[in-house]
């Protein structure tokens, strides 16, 4: 502006948000432009200081403008408002868009003010049903907290502006090819990231909203401003795009835009279920951010539910009469570059857009990967697989019929587990039909929960067919495996299953290799029919159960050990069969240990977590059941103790993988990343990577020898002072035989014994050799038992020989044959 500019004022509030830049750039060419905003920033133009919800220094900036630019102005644009979509009455709606228009009304009186243009919203009028349009006569009826503020700031326009001609141009919502209203950008950002919300609507499929393209908008004021003269003294306008494109229409047209997916499935959900849901999303968000909607609050609110059915399409034809002014963008011919500026720059555009960018996106970034390439790469990955295997969701859907006929074939004849078949094998047919589309992992893991439950209703009905039991334990493994076992991974982020190491960073090998996997998932097999053995005796199939070595503790009872023990009293304190119990859980562990790749230490975490903890309830049943044979129960039972050792071999296979994950959630935590959401999606790691995913090699290709070396060996050793301790350990059982020990010292003996080979079992895991330290204190407590239970000469000596023998073998570590990243300074 120079000195002899004559051209005419115009003064835009809100001038260095980005609407008012773009408004003062476009209005630029014909006419002088001033500003008003709570703070200046760097603009072209002069910019007045103005905190609307303060009089003064309205009217502070007020004079500050006419000392600039006198009292003379062509046009007032209003367009400082607050807004937010919680949708709660904030009482700055009050102050800012209410009171502030007021404010600056009347601090314009003593000026000679052309025109007052107030930017208004469509939301203040009532909506339409779909196939009709709204005019500027439609009942003023706003749904929520911003636009009943609107409404109300033009009630105020109405009663105040007095001498000043004012028009309200009630706005359509407003997008360009970078930035749009946050409806749109959110419907835009979950079909973009697969978000399973975006399957989902609780209004009619049918509604839209009219939209408004910026560069038409910015002529709408123009036009405004220009024909100020002739424009109706006080008047409203209706500013949009005539029609709306209905929300399952844009659904498929973004579908097909971003994954070329020609028909995007929307389902309607009943309001008061969705009410519910975005009402609980919001009260979890603070209990697990990062999880829900990418780490922020949830977008959803419950009052966007109850208008879930609000249709917006104009009638624009004021518009058309007293501007002149016809949209020459249409959302429809617009969304191709809205997409293609989103896979352009995913990360600019989130930002723009005020929304945080998934984890996948900001990861792919911050490697330096695109991120649509990555996802492309990651989706061809999955479909591929999934259509490789679409037969185990065919077979779980032929299981599901044999659940619902199962019951008549084999006369189960109790309610509650007649039916439950029934309806657990109906809906299998529903989830694994779901499931044959590669878009619905969360239908496979709904599969393998119905799998779950048919292993476990037989049992927790005690049903007494046999049949039963052993249909439906057979039938829900096979629904969980061929759930969730086969490709592709369910739940994994691309960004895990991309990139990243196979071996973990520092360590010498990979502890979720199918070798690491196969000892435990044997060893558990060997742990089921055991269990599944002992079950059939206490449900009542078989007559009894095999035990050559141990009779009952009762020398009048006919029964023999294992029989006395599976029926005592402390089994008998279990609500169901514990040997079922047991069983169920042997059968869970091997599944789970099937479930994932050779890289699920960092792809599925919670699984490794989950794997690894559930040999823990085993392990301290069964040092439990040894401990309580002799002490309470009076006698032995081979093969519970076949059991134990089962799970105490287990326990050191099932380490590795464990520490391998918590370091990598740890690692991932200190890097900033949100190790809840981790936990559930995986991740990449840090490098130098040892084998890349790309280079991912078949184990099975090698020779047998090295097969089952790497089985036996890899992270596990025994070597010869933790042999002796457990040898030790071993002969403390059997004191009893050996030695002739009797009453309370006999116990210690057995109690001390078990303990023993439960650390050896424990340390033989590398990753654990510390532990071995524990048996220095059970050797001080074998030293210390004959000093406290009546002993003879024999068991005293024994017990201190002994006892002196586990504290000098637990003093040496042993060779460890493996390198295990920052783990190894714990390994002493």
């Amino acid at each position: 502006m120079t000195v002899s500019d004559t051209r005419p004022i115009v003064l835009i509030t809100g001038a260095t948000g980005n609407l008012g830049r773009s408004l003062a750039k476009a209005l630029g060419r014909d006419y002088r432009i001033a500003g008003m905003d709570l703070k200046a920033q760097g603009t072209e133009f002069p910019v007045f200081d103005a905190d609307f919800t303060s009089e003064p220094s309205v009217e502070l900036a007020m004079r500050k403008f006419r000392d600039a630019f006198g009292s003379r102005i062509a046009s007032v644009i209003h367009l400082v408002a607050y807004f937010d979509f919680t949708g709660e009455e904030k009482p700055l709606y009050e102050t800012v868009n209410v009171d502030g228009t007021r404010r600056l009304l009347r601090a314009l009186q003593d000026f000679e003010v052309e025109q007052f243009i107030y930017a208004s919203t469509m939301l203040v009028h009532a909506p339409c049903r779909p196939g009709e349009h709204i005019d500027e006569q439609q009942p003023i009826e706003p749904g929520w907290a911003y636009p009943k503020s609107k409404a109300a700031a033009e009630a105020m326009v109405r009663a105040e502006h007095k001498v000043i001609p004012y028009a309200i141009l009630r706005l359509a919502g407003v997008y360009d090819e970078h930035a749009m209203v946050p409806t749109l950008a959110r419907q835009i950002a979950r079909i973009y990231d697969r978000d399973f919300q975006s399957y989902f609507y609780s209004g009619s499929t049918l509604v839209g909203q009219a939209m408004l393209h910026r560069d038409d908008m910015l002529e709408a004021f123009h036009r405004t401003v220009d024909r100020r003269a002739v424009l109706p003294r006080e008047t409203e306008i209706l500013i949009g795009e005539a029609d709306a494109i209905g929300y399952d229409a844009l659904q498929d047209e973004l579908g097909y835009l971003i994954h070329g997916v020609d028909d995007w499935p929307t389902v309607r959900v009943p309001k008061p279920i969705a009410a519910v849901g975005a009402w609980a999303q919001g009260k979890l968000e603070p209990v697990i951010p990062d999880v829900i909607d990418g780490g922020e609050v949830p977008f959803i609110k419950p009052f966007m539910v109850v208008m879930a059915d609000d249709h917006y399409a104009l009638d624009i034809r004021r518009a058309r009469e007293l501007l002149g002014w016809e949209p020459r963008h249409r959302l429809k011919d617009e969304l191709p570059k809205l997409v293609a500026a989103l896979k352009n720059d995913p990360t600019a555009w989130y930002k723009t857009n005020g929304i945080t960018p998934p984890a996948w996106l900001s990861d792919a970034a911050d490697l330096g990967k695109n991120p649509g390439n990555l996802r492309d790469r990651h989706e061809a990955q999955i479909r591929t697989e999934h259509r490789a295997n679409r037969w185990a969701h065919f077979v779980n859907m032929g299981l599901g019929t044999w659940l619902i006929t199962q019951p008549l074939l084999i006369n189960v004849t109790e309610p509650l587990l007649r039916w439950s078949e029934i309806f657990l094998g109906a809906m299998l047919i529903v989830c694994a039909g779901v499931a044959l589309s590669w878009r619905a992992p969360s239908a496979r893991w709904l599969c393998a929960g119905i799998g779950a439950l048919v292993m476990g209703v037989p049992f927790l009905f005690a049903t007494g067919n046999a049949a039963a039991y052993l249909s439906d334990t057979l039938m829900g493994a096979l629904i969980f495996g061929f759930a969730v076992c086969t490709k592709p991974e369910p739940g994994v982020s691309a960004i895990a299953a991309l990139t990243g190491p196979e071996v973990p960073p520092g360590w010498s090998y990979n502890p979720s290799t199918w070798s690491q996997r196969i000892p435990i998932i044997v060893l558990a097999i060997l742990g089921l029919y055991v269990s599944r053995y002992l079950a059939a005796y206490q449900l009542g199939y078989i007559p009894g159960v095999w035990d050559p070595f141990f009779a009952a503790s009762s020398p009048l009872d006919s029964r023999n050990g294992t029989e006395d023990i599976i029926t005592s009293w402390v089994s008998k304190a279990w609500p169901v069969s514990d040997a079922a119990v047991g069983g169920y859980t042997y059968l869970l562990e091997i599944l789970t240990g099937i479930v994932g790749s050779r890289m699920r230490w960092r792809t599925m975490p919670w699984l490794v977590i989950l794997f690894g903890l559930m040999i823990a309830p085993l392990g301290i049943t069964s040092i439990f059941f040894i401990v309580i044979q002799p002490v309470v129960i009076g006698t032995w039972s081979i093969i519970a103790l076949i059991g134990a050792a089962a799970v105490l071999i287990q326990i050191p296979y099932s380490l590795d993988e464990l520490i391998a994950t918590l370091q990598f959630l740890r690692r991932r935590a200190q890097a900033g990343h949100n190790w809840l959401r981790i936990f559930f999606v995986g991740d990449t790691d840090e490098v130098p990577k040892t084998r890349s995913v790309e280079a991912n090699t078949d184990e099975f290709d090698q020779s047998p020898r090295i097969i089952i070396k790497n089985m036996i060996g890899d992270g596990v050793s025994l070597p010869w002072n933790l042999a002796l301790a457990a040898l030790i350990g071993l002969s403390l059982l059997f004191t009893r035989i050996t030695l002739g020990v009797d009453g309370n010292m006999a116990h210690a003996h057995h109690v001390i014994g078990s303990l023993v080979l439960t650390v050896v079992s424990i340390a033989a895991a590398e990753v654990a050799r510390p532990v071995r330290y524990l048996n220095i204190l059970l050797g001080a407590a074998l030293m210390a038992a004959p000093f406290m239970f009546a002993a003879s000469i024999t068991a005293t000596i024994a017990s201190v020989v002994l006892g002196l023998g586990l504290i000098a073998l637990s003093m040496r570590r042993g060779l460890i044959r493996e390198r295990y990243g920052n783990w190894d300074r714990w390994i002493i």
